[in-house]
């Protein structure tokens, strides 16, 4: 990619797609457009044909079109398996057809199986049950791994598949109802601060382990993949540790300054046990995450309580 490339990164106005368009505006990147931005309905076959004729983007991010958490999983599970399907679809399709340079689709560590060894390596994809909290978003995301897939192997589209974990940081989704974890955590420590509660109740039993990403390290993966990846195989980007949701909420909790108590409610689920995504191949390529976890859920959480007062 050079400066002057057309890039067009598709999300739903959300910490992902945004993080990659400030990522290449701070580069000095000087034609990005988001999907977002300009509001396009990548679910109608005729707005994406239309765009990709009129814009001709050189390069695509294509990320997800809806997201979010169990809750959200559970209660939007068919706009959240439709929309991402018929978005996908439309939009590889079009890149083939367009002529774009390279397609970086961007799937989800839930496509791999809800009982996996650790740390999970590519090839343990499709190899079992995925987790039912989240099934109807991890299939449309796994049906985009495959569309590039084919694409890449028929018609020679430069399509590239990765999956990376949780992505943090400012700008993260903290609505309690939409949020993943680390989100909805923040956002519910800052309220425990806020009302002076003595007790915070966190979702599950604290012993789900999981994978975060801060936002400037994703976009730079990304970035990095797009100069130096060309493969059909899926590759991690992964920053390579974990976290229990017991440690996660306690750093979120000293972030906060939060004294009270954590309560565990086992009796809302816990998805699958743990996610830790296996990155020797990125990192044989040459990447590696920079933010320590401590530094970034204190930047993060810094930024809601900004947030809250403008």
């Amino acid at each position: 990619m050079d400066k002057n490339s057309k890039i067009f990164v598709v999300g739903h106005n959300d910490i992902i797609e945004n993080s990659l368009v400030e990522y290449f505006e701070a580069s000095g990147y000087t034609h990005i457009i988001s999907s977002s931005k300009i509001g396009i309905n990548t679910t109608i076959q005729a707005s994406v044909y239309g765009f990709f004729a009129s814009e001709r983007p050189d390069y695509v991010f294509l990320g997800s079109t809806r997201s979010g958490g169990i809750e959200a999983n559970q209660k939007m599970g068919a706009e959240f398996m439709y929309h991402n399907l018929e978005s996908q679809n439309n939009i590889i399709y079009a890149a083939q057809k367009f002529g774009v340079k390279k397609l970086l689709y961007l799937a989800g560590s839930c496509v791999y199986p809800k009982v996996c060894d650790q740390p999970m390596k590519e090839e343990y994809i499709g190899t079992g049950k995925m987790e039912e909290t989240s099934e109807a978003y991890s299939l449309a995301k796994l049906a985009g791994i495959k569309l590039a897939q084919m694409f890449h192997r028929q018609y020679g589209l430069n399509a590239i598949v990765a999956i990376p974990p949780t992505v943090y940081g400012p700008g993260s989704d903290v609505n309690l109802e939409t949020a993943h974890v680390m989100g909805a955590l923040i956002g519910k420590f800052a309220n425990a601060m806020k009302n002076n509660q003595p007790e915070v109740v966190i979702w599950g039993t604290g012993n789900p382990r999981r994978e975060f990403l801060f936002k400037d390290d994703f976009a730079q993966a990304c970035s990095f993949l797009m100069e130096h990846y060309d493969e059909e195989a899926v590759i991690n980007i992964g920053c390579g540790s974990d976290v229990s949701i017991k440690d996660l909420a306690s750093l979120i909790a000293n972030a906060a300054g939060f004294k009270g108590k954590l309560v565990f409610d086992s009796s809302k689920p816990d998805g699958a046990m743990r996610k830790l995504l296996d990155n020797s191949r990125i990192a044989h390529l040459g990447w590696k995450a920079k933010k320590e976890l401590k530094e970034g859920i204190k930047e993060t959480y810094q930024w809601f309580l900004n947030k809250k007062k403008e």
